[in-house]
C-alpha cells in the first residue's frame, strides 16, 4: 500500500506516515462508497480509480499545492498545501486521508502558534521544551503554596511589623531614588565639566606644542647669535692684539729706514749722493729725495708745523717744492740724465729750499722741555751743514762749485739729523 508524504515545518525534511497514522482518520467503507462511484455502467473499482485521478489532477494543478523540484521541499505551507508522493490506496479517498493526517498532527502538537506537521526529532525537541516549562511552572506553584502557608501562619502583630518595615523600605526606596536622581544630575554635570576640561586640556596641549616650537626656534636663534657673538669676540681680540702690536710699533722707523754706514747714506735702501768710485744713477737719487721730502712732511705734520715760504710736494722721483709767494715757481728735487746736476741751478735752489724747511722743523721741535737735538748744525742762509769736532767742517748742500765728495757728505749729515728726528718723534709720541 502506498503512503502520503509531507514536509516538516521546522527542518523541512519529508515525512512518511505510518500505517497506524493512516488508520486514525479512516472512515467507514459505507461512507466512501458514494464518493467512489463513477458514471453509470462503470465498475466500483473503475469509478474509484477515475475519481481519485481526477481529484489528484485538480489538487496538483491548483494554486494551493506546489511541488518544488530537487529535494521536494515546499516554498510555502498552509493547511491545504502538501506534497503527494506515490499512488493512493484503492480503498480510501484523498480528502479522508488529508483530514485524518491533519487531525493527528493537531493532536500531537497542541500549539495554536506552531506550524505542523513535525518530524520525530522536532517533536522530541518540542516535548523537551514543554517538559522544562512544566517543571518551572510546578516550581512556581510550590513556591506560591509555601508563601501562602507562611502568610497564614504569621500573627497580626508580626504582620503589622512587616507592614511598617515595608512602608519604611518604600520610604527608603523613595529617598534613594531621589538621591539617585541627584547623583545622576551630578554625574551629568561632572560629565559636562569633564568634557570642558578635556577641551581645555586639548587647547593647552596645542599651546604647549606651539610654545615648544617657538622655544626651539628661539633656542636655535640663540645658538646662532652665540656663534656670531663668539666670532665677534674673536675678531675683537684679534683687533685688540693688532692694536697693541701697532701701538708698540714705531711707524716712523718702520716706514723710513735710514742707514749711514760707509761713505753713502741710504733711506729705504736708496742711496742719496754719489762718489767717483761709487757711481749712483740719478733715478735712485731722485727717488731718495722723494722719500726724504715725504719724511720731512710727515715730521712737520706730527709737530703741527705749517711751512713758510715753501710747500713740499713729495711725488717719488718727481718731487718738488712750490713757492707760497709765487704759484708759478716750482723747484724740482730731481735731475734728469740729460742734465748735469753740478751745472743745474734749479736743483740747487730746490735743495736750499728743502734745507730751509728742515730748519723750520728743527726750530719747532726744539721748543719745550724734551726738545729735539740735531747733532749737525744747519746754516740755512749759506746752505751749509756743520760737523762738530776737531776734524769737523762745513759741507755745502749745493752742487755748484762743489765736489761730489763734499755734496755727498752734506747729504749724509742731513740724513743723520733726520734719523735723530725719527728717534725723537717716536719716543715722544709713543709715550703719549
Amino acid at each position: 500500500m502506498s503512503s502520503v508524504r509531507f514536509m516538516c515545518q521546522r527542518c523541512s525534511q519529508p515525512l512518511k506516515l505510518t500505517q497506524s497514522t493512516e488508520t486514525l482518520g479512516q472512515e467507514p467503507a459505507a461512507s466512501n462508497l458514494p464518493s467512489a462511484q463513477g458514471q453509470p455502467g462503470e465498475s466500483p473499482e473503475e469509478g474509484l480509480t477515475s475519481r481519485v485521478g481526477i481529484d489528484t489532477e485538480k489538487l496538483q494543478d491548483g494554486d494551493s499545492c506546489r511541488t518544488l523540484p530537487g529535494d521536494g521541499r515546499m516554498s510555502g505551507y498552509d493547511f491545504n498545501s502538501f506534497t503527494l508522493l506515490g499512488k493512493l490506496g484503492s480503498g480510501r479517498s484523498l480528502n479522508s486521508i488529508q483530514k485524518a493526517t491533519r487531525g493527528s498532527f493537531d493532536f500531537l502538537s497542541g500549539q495554536e502558534d506552531l506550524d505542523h506537521p513535525l518530524c520525530e526529532d522536532c517533536t522530541d525537541n518540542l516535548l523537551e521544551r514543554l517538559d522544562t516549562q512544566l517543571a518551572l511552572t510546578e516550581s512556581d506553584s510550590q513556591n506560591y503554596k509555601r508563601y501562602l502557608e507562611t502568610k497564614e501562619g504569621v500573627s497580626e502583630d508580626m504582620r503589622q511589623t512587616l507592614q511598617e518595615e515595608l512602608k519604611n523600605a518604600e520610604l527608603e526606596e523613595a529617598r534613594l531614588l531621589r538621591e539617585l536622581e541627584k547623583v545622576e544630575e551630578n554625574r551629568e554635570r561632572a560629565a559636562a565639566a569633564l568634557r570642558e576640561a578635556q577641551a581645555e586640556t586639548e587647547m593647552l596641549d596645542q599651546q604647549e606644542r606651539q610654545y615648544q616650537r617657538d622655544y626651539s626656534e628661539s633656542k636655535w636663534q640663540q645658538l646662532e647669535l652665540n656663534d656670531e657673538l663668539g666670532s665677534l669676540d674673536n675678531q675683537l681680540r684679534y683687533a685688540q692684539t693688532q692694536l697693541d702690536w701697532l701701538e708698540k710699533t714705531d711707524a716712523f722707523r718702520s716706514t723710513f729706514a735710514i742707514c749711514h754706514d760707509g761713505p753713502l747714506a741710504t733711506i729705504n735702501n736708496l742711496r742719496l749722493g754719489c762718489l767717483p768710485a761709487v757711481p749712483v744713477s740719478w733715478n735712485e737719487i731722485n727717488t731718495a729725495w722723494g722719500q726724504t721730502s715725504l719724511l720731512l712732511l710727515a715730521l712737520s705734520k706730527t709737530v703741527g708745523l705749517e711751512f713758510q715760504r715753501y710747500r713740499l710736494i713729495p711725488r717719488g722721483n718727481r718731487s718738488y717744492l712750490k713757492s707760497l709767494t709765487d704759484d708759478a715757481v716750482e723747484l724740482p728735487l730731481f735731475c734728469s740724465k740729460q742734465k748735469n746736476a753740478f751745472f743745474y741751478n734749479k736743483l740747487d735752489q730746490a735743495m736750499m729750499a728743502f734745507l730751509d724747511c728742515m730748519q723750520q722743523f728743527k726750530e719747532e721741535a726744539e721748543k719745550g722741555e724734551s726738545g729735539l737735538f740735531m747733532p749737525y748744525r744747519i746754516h740755512m742762509e749759506k746752505g751749509l751743514i756743520e760737523e762738530p769736532g776737531a776734524s769737523g767742517g762745513f759741507y755745502s748742500i749745493r752742487t755748484h762749485l762743489n765736489t761730489e765728495e763734499q755734496w755727498t757728505k752734506a747729504l749724509k749729515l742731513m740724513l743723520i739729523n733726520f734719523k735723530c728726528s725719527l728717534a725723537w718723534v717716536s719716543l715722544r709720541y709713543f709715550q703719549k
